[in-house]
């Protein structure tokens, strides 16, 4: 079974909230910050360190 990649991260980050609970702001600081790393010079040199 295949699953797209974007219904695993809805999945996980929902389990996530219902379970753990965090506030708000740090949810919303993680996608903006995870967001503008993705987008930024730094990219390649994150996408190495995980590869």
């Amino acid at each position: 079974m295949q699953v797209p990649l974007w219904l695993a991260l809805l999945v996980v980050g929902v389990l996530g909230v219902k379970l753990i609970r965090p506030p708000w702001w740090l949810i919303a600081v993680l996608l903006l910050g995870g967001y503008l790393l993705a987008d930024s010079l730094l990219a390649p040199v994150i996408d190495s360190l995980i590869k």
